[in-house]
């Protein structure tokens, strides 16, 4: 069950980087979005910058403790997954790289979505509806 739970952990740990790194394109669609988006943005910057450790990394691998598993062995998520989270080849350079990669993407797209909407909320309520209506 722990292994379990420490794979679950996993998925929402890479599902969380991908919404740092992509989910401006979410923002594009739904501007509202950026309440969500802009504060992980932040804190996944300032963990690759600052060098820290993310704490649902320390959870996991507690739920892992738990679960009487000594390694990443074995399945999926521990094959295909952990690697993009935990790259053996991770350095500060990659790090800082990742860090600037993100907040270009990002400063982009909020350009783009600030562009489009302006400062007038009808302009964000357009965009967020279909058929901007």
């Amino acid at each position: 069950m722990f292994r379990l739970l420490a794979d679950l952990v996993v998925i929402l740990h890479v599902g969380f980087v991908a919404f740092v790194v992509l989910g401006g394109l979410l923002v594009v669609r739904w501007p509202r979005l950026a309440w969500v988006h802009f504060p992980a943005v932040l804190w996944g910057i300032v963990v690759e910058l600052a060098g820290w450790i993310c704490p649902l990394t320390p959870f996991e691998n507690a739920l892992r403790v738990r679960g009487g598993a000594a390694a990443y062995e074995g399945d999926f998520v521990e094959h295909f997954l952990l690697p993009l989270l935990y790259p053996a080849q991770l350095t500060r350079t990659s790090q800082f790289l990742l860090a600037a990669f993100a907040c270009a993407v990002n400063v982009f797209v909020y350009w783009k979505v600030i562009r489009r909407t302006g400062t007038d909320p009808a302009a964000s309520r357009q965009i967020a509806k279909p058929g901007g209506k």
